[in-house]
């Protein structure tokens, strides 16, 4: 390895030119993407081809949380009848991203354990692969039944199927069927020409992240543009996807109390949470935060109206949030249905290339906005909430402590942003992009790690758009907690994780 052929980029603010990314021999790339994700610190962000004059070109991003940098990684093939060796088996992680290669392209992966479909793509290379005809895993036993739910949801949102193999009133296994709601976001990117389209396009990937998507394709557009914003814009930033955090947590923890049949929690977090909704209505105009963030500027700079309106609600919310989730996580009935329940472990937790809250509460720090800082994170350091037990209990109280987190986070970053000259700029949508050059972005939404890639041509056109909302990751990890529960435990296991539909199926 005297040679290595990647390039490691410490400024993930700065895009890479295509040229300037050696494409290895494939076994040179899985001996160092083998070694790279030995390290507990790297994950891979994303690994995915592009079709390129009748070849595939396939790039791989590993993160290290341990020194803020990002490896980028490439190898090229003839794009018929390619079977490579799969990196599964030494990284349980890659899984999924093997899969999606495979489901797109018609890679073969050999030793692949779990070559199944994702999402069903209109573009899938096998179009004889649909939903019907899913190879679900199965037992054959008199002993065990299969108890299947969905695709229709009880509480009519978004569809997926979960398929069941029990003994008795134990889950032994359980699969969980995604795809039904492929909505072509990836190819949108290139079919609209629009940069405003695009934005918007970003805030519907997940209707509960709108924020955080919406930044990720921001600065991502601003680092192929090399469009440099000011501070105050960055602060301001980093308030609003706080607030979409907060508002989030305070609603799933309305959702765990209706599980477990705790009316006085529901009612009281549903309330709270449209304080923080109103709230970020009142900034933009829109309770989700849509229309916020654009590229290079703001419709709605904050005022010092909006800046105190926003201390006083979170100063009420706050308050009260805090003063239930202590009665709430301290009742024996809730507790009885929350601890010790639905356990993920911390080596589950690497294995399946867990992120965000999902991660942190299995005792893996994984966090973009003190591993890979983006706006104003650079300059104020964040501290993650991790807990360790990896249950329902964990999953519930870590929320109610990123609230108060984040709290503090927004009151000590306005207070920073009083201190600034503050200069609202107007979005800029008449940009050129950087040609024939690959950028991405991350930033940390409420659920975890998002992560946006472009790729321009030689012209600064967009060729390629790349999207991976933390749920990619999570939904694997839904599974293993359930194993050995209760099947009655389910609704409350998905509820403490809450993962996207839309933002796995995009």
């Amino acid at each position: 390895m005297s040679q290595p052929e990647y390039i490691k980029r410490a400024n993930t603010d700065v895009p890479c030119r295509l040229e300037d990314i050696s494409k290895s021999d494939y076994e040179v790339f899985y001996n160092l993407v083998a070694e790279l994700l030995k390290k507990e610190s790297n994950h891979c962000l994303a690994y995915y081809p592009i079709e390129n004059e009748g070849k595939l070109v396939f790039y791989c991003f590993i993160g290290d949380d341990s020194d803020q940098s990002v490896t980028i990684l490439s190898h090229r093939h003839n794009k018929y009848g390619l079977i490579l060796k799969s990196l599964t088996p030494l990284c349980n992680a890659m899984h999924i991203f093997e899969r999606e290669i495979h489901e797109t392209f018609g890679v073969a992966f050999e030793g692949h354990p779990w070559l199944k479909p994702v999402r069903y793509p209109f573009d899938r290379y096998d179009k004889a692969k649909v939903m019907d005809n899913y190879p679900f895993f199965e037992i054959e036993s008199e002993e065990l039944h299969e108890v299947g739910v969905g695709p229709i949801h009880a509480g009519v949102i978004e569809p997926g199927h979960f398929r069941f193999i029990c003994n008795g009133e134990k889950v032994l296994h359980l699969e969980i069927h995604l795809g039904y709601q492929h909505r072509g976001i990836e190819w949108l990117y290139l079919d609209k020409d629009s940069p405003l389209q695009r934005c918007i396009l970003s805030e519907c990937i997940a209707g509960d992240t709108a924020v955080g998507h919406a930044l990720a394709h921001a600065q991502l557009i601003e680092s192929l543009a090399g469009i440099q914003i000011e501070e105050d814009l960055q602060i301001e930033r980093c308030i609003a996807l706080e607030l979409e955090r907060i508002a989030v947590h305070i609603g799933d923890t309305a959702a765990l109390c209706t599980d477990v049949a705790y009316q006085l929690g529901q009612v009281v977090c549903e309330a709270l949470r449209t304080t923080i909704i109103n709230t970020t209505q009142q900034w933009c105009g829109n309770r989700f935060g849509k229309g916020l963030i654009r590229p290079g500027g703001s419709h709605y700079p904050l005022s010092e109206d909006m800046a105190t309106k926003i201390e006083k609600n979170l100063e009420n919310t706050g308050t009260r949030f805090r003063k239930m989730t202590e009665t709430l996580y301290s009742m024996p009935s809730v507790l009885s249905r929350f601890d010790e329940i639905g356990t993920v472990t911390t080596q589950q937790a690497l294995a399946v290339g867990a992120v965000g809250m999902a991660a942190r509460t299995c005792n893996v720090p994984r966090d973009i906005r003190a591993s890979h800082p983006f706006q104003y994170f650079k300059t104020y350091p964040v501290h993650p909430v991790v807990l360790e037990t990896g249950d329902v209990l964990a999953r519930g109280m870590l929320r109610s402590m990123e609230v108060t987190e984040s709290i503090k986070i927004i009151r000590e970053l306005i207070a920073t942003w009083r201190q600034k000259e503050n200069k609202a700029k107007a979005p800029v949508y008449d940009y050129h992009l950087k040609p024939g050059s690959i950028a991405f972005s991350m930033t940390e939404g409420w659920r975890g790690e998002i992560f946006h890639s472009a790729i321009t041509n030689s012209k600064g056109q967009i060729v390629h758009y790349k999207v991976k909302d933390p749920s990619v990751h999570n939904w694997m990890a839904l599974a293993l907690a359930v194993r050995n529960q209760e099947i009655s435990d389910f609704p409350v296991c998905n509820k403490s994780f809450n993962l996207s539909y839309c933002g796995y199926d995009l």
